[in-house]
């Protein structure tokens, strides 16, 4: 398409010699010699519209630039299930979190307000779901739909990881964006089941509770050891390092 000077607008300026300016436009390959006719008919075509196909060479770089992005999409997912799998050591916890909705500026703060034992990490289902494949965590299942936020839990202290993000929820009022399931113990736990696990006893608690047993009458005692194997173990490691200060103050 050759455009007259003369047809130019008064804010583009050519030098005195031009006589014509060659511009190239780029139009869709349906797009034919009468629609353009029509559309500038002050504007004189040189030739006849004909649809212009891609040279092979530049055909090959858009295949190469397609495996390129595919190839850069498909090393995120590695490092993403692989980063998932580095969270699962020395997990006590695992609880989604449903985030649509949620703002960058939302994430960054509840993520200042968590406990230096747990790690909020947003990753799609079907990655989460791939490193936890063959392991006990594989009871997340059913709360892999959705958009989740994953909270990984490293301390034996349950009740305190989870209070965080409630007291976020409530501030900030979200209430569609619950729990959407948690994992303890290879146990799968629904969001109507949030409060045995927001309700754990501490360390401390199951330590007082566990001294008072052995003050008191022999059935008590009973009582303490059939308790659940978590509250047991944190009992008994509670009075062997008790018995260790002990000594260590003789």
């Amino acid at each position: 398409i050759r455009l007259p000077q003369s047809s130019l607008p008064a804010r583009v300026s050519l030098p005195q010699s031009s006589q014509q300016w060659k511009l190239s436009f780029n139009f869709p390959s349906q797009t034919s010699s009468a629609v353009l006719r029509r559309a500038f008919p002050q504007i004189p075509l040189q030739q006849p519209l004909r649809h212009h196909h891609p040279p092979p060479e530049i055909l090959a770089q858009d295949s190469n630039f397609t495996k390129i992005q595919a190839a850069i999409s498909r090393t995120k997912k590695e490092e993403t299930v692989e980063k998932v799998k580095q969270e699962l050591e020395g997990c006590y916890l695992i609880a989604g979190i449903g985030y649509k909705g949620l703002t960058v500026q939302q994430f960054q703060e509840l993520r200042t307000q968590l406990p230096e034992t747990s790690k909020l990490l947003v990753a799609k289902n079907t990655l989460v779901l791939k490193a936890i494949e063959g392991t006990k965590w594989e009871a997340l299942k059913p709360c892999m739909k959705g958009m989740n936020a994953w909270l990984f839990v490293h301390s034996e202290e349950i009740p305190a990881a989870l209070k965080p993000y409630r007291t976020f929820q409530k501030e900030k009022k979200l209430e569609d964006n619950d729990f959407t399931g948690a994992v303890f113990e290879g146990k799968f736990y629904g969001p109507e089941e949030f409060k045995a696990l927001e309700n754990l006893p501490t360390r401390a608690e199951v330590y007082a509770q566990f001294l008072g047993a052995l003050k008191g009458p022999a059935s008590a005692v009973v009582g303490t050891i059939q308790a659940p194997a978590r509250d047991l173990i944190m009992v008994l490691q509670a009075y062997c390092k008790k018995l260790e200060e002990e000594g260590a103050g003789q």
